[in-house]
């Protein structure tokens, strides 16, 4: 499935193709402190189909639980986190969903890592609901 994303400000924008059965949720501390959510929706892509249209992310690496680099791309000017990819080879690029126009149509299928999720967000429905504010 062909996916096209571009950050809050529109200075960055991409298109890829991405496997919808491959979306996941990931709970792990990371990706709870660098979203400054409980969990991250993402996506993988090949290098091979992810182009870069506009901008140039800034890259900040982080090292992972398994010690591997990570680089973590995200906009210059209004922050919003693009990609994360491996350091090493030819890098697969873990989209973040939130940035892509298709991402109503991406219903994770895999929650992983767990074992770091925050025990409320199995259920909430009886949390209330506002339409908009």
């Amino acid at each position: 499935m062909k996916v096209e994303g571009q950050c809050h400000c529109g200075h960055i924008s991409f298109e890829a193709e991405i496997d919808p059965n491959m979306v996941r949720i990931c709970h792990c501390t990371d990706c709870q402190t660098l979203s400054g959510s409980a969990y991250r929706v993402n996506v993988p892509a090949s290098a091979a189909s992810f182009r870069l249209l506009t901008g140039q992310p800034k890259i900040y690496i982080k090292t992972a639980e398994s010690g591997n680099p990570r680089a973590q791309a995200f906009c210059p000017n209004c922050a919003s986190s693009i990609y994360s990819a491996g350091t090493r080879d030819t890098p697969t690029y873990v989209l973040r969903v939130g940035t892509l126009k298709q991402r109503a149509q991406l219903q994770p299928s895999l929650q992983i890592w767990s074992r770091s999720a925050q025990p409320w967000v199995s259920d909430l429905r009886h949390v209330q609901q506002v339409e908009c504010q």
